[in-house]
């Protein structure tokens, strides 16, 4: 019976047609080919990016030249206000908001100034570009002042600070 049993194996195995063995080795490389190259595969691209930590933009006082043309007066119309901003960043970030941060004060020669009346209103939404270094940045309409000024306030230079926080870009 063995040799029937052999003789058996032999004719199936001799059955199947080549053509068939042949498409099955032809499409396990065809496969393995195409996952040499995907896993091998390269490619270029360009872009850019900033690493790193983001340095801190700064606020800084006005100097001659930077002040508005526009002075205020009690019950007058609201007058620009100009913000020199410091990026020291090699990129340029994007200026999101800007608040009040504390006390309007007055200068030291109008000590006699004891109610400005002066406040600060800055953009809701003010999305500046600000580029590496020194901007100025001009704020129109963002201070007033109210009838309740003394008259020792007359001629004063008021100083507004001011918080703002930026984004990169």
């Amino acid at each position: 019976m063995r040799g029937a049993h052999s003789e058996q194996k032999r004719l199936s195995a001799a059955a199947l047609p080549r053509w068939l063995a042949v498409a099955v080795v032809a499409g396990v490389l065809a496969s393995a080919a195409i996952a040499w190259a995907y896993n091998t595969a390269t490619a270029n691209a360009t872009g850019s990016a900033h690493t790193g930590t983001m340095q801190t933009v700064t606020v800084s006082a006005l100097v001659g030249g930077d002040a508005p043309n526009s002075k205020l007066y009690p019950g007058g119309p609201a007058t620009d206000v100009i913000l020199r901003i410091n990026n020291p960043n090699s990129f340029s970030v994007k200026l999101f908001s800007i608040s009040g941060n504390g006390t309007i004060t007055v200068d030291a020669s109008h000590s006699g100034c004891t109610t400005t009346g002066v406040t600060f209103s800055p953009p809701s939404n003010p999305n500046i570009a600000l580029p590496a270094g020194s901007s100025l940045v001009h704020l129109t309409g963002a201070a007033s002042m109210s009838t309740g000024s003394v008259n020792a306030c007359q001629g004063a230079t008021f100083s507004i600070p001011v918080s703002v926080v930026v984004h990169s870009e």
